[in-house]
């Protein structure tokens, strides 16, 4: 379970939004504090200094909500893809090996507020609910990306390649979040290095 201390400088910063943007950072930080189903509208109202009715005009349901938060999550991963590849054109390997560092860096928030898609899996038990299919469309595009990131790099098999540094991203997150290995982004970047080391290039012996 993520830490249930607030951020530096939350309520100031929070205070500024806009009423919908601030319904949003207070579903986030209660929706990875509690859980998705433990958290309730009136709850999240009241952490965004608002009223049920208001959140309604801008959430027709909660379900809406959790879906619009994860989207926004979601769009944070992609950016960090389309800058990597903006600025390594053409160059898989460094790619691959700068979405590695991005997640890496991105472990000790992860160890302290929790993966927000893997807090939210569990609180969404149906498969067809649009929040669990967007996370579902999202793993999806991303290991499209690192596929053709790994072809552009001259891997032997760059779906597997994919499917293995992806696994060992997915598995650098949850052991951050259960404090269960140290050095997890030192590990990761390593283990991704060694996958792409051992991929050769097309037409290798």
């Amino acid at each position: 379970m993520a830490s249930s201390t607030p951020r530096p400088g939350r309520d100031t910063r929070v205070a500024r939004l806009p009423p919908r943007e601030r319904i949003l950072d207070a579903a986030e930080e209660l929706f990875l504090r509690e859980g998705i189903r433990a958290v309730g509208v009136q709850a999240i109202a009241e952490q965004a200094k608002t009223t049920k009715m208001a959140l309604y005009r801008h959430f027709a349901t909660k379900d809406a909500l959790i879906e619009e938060w994860l989207r926004i999550v979601a769009a944070g991963y992609a950016t960090a893809f389309d800058r990597t590849e903006a600025e390594h054109p053409g160059d898989g390997r460094a790619q691959v090996l700068a979405v590695a560092r991005f997640i890496a860096e991105g472990l000790p928030d992860v160890a302290q507020r929790g993966c927000p898609f893997v807090n939210s899996i569990a609180g969404l038990p149906d498969r067809e609910h649009p929040a669990r299919r967007l996370i579902e469309d999202h793993k999806a595009t991303q290991r499209r990306r690192l596929t053709d990131m790994c072809e552009r790099a001259g891997l032997r098999d760059p779906d597997e390649a994919a499917a293995e540094i992806t696994f060992l991203m997915e598995g650098a997150q949850i052991s951050a979040q259960n404090g269960s290995v140290d050095r997890a982004g030192e590990r990761l970047v390593a283990a991704v290095e060694a996958v792409l080391d051992r991929g050769g290039t097309v037409g290798a012996r």
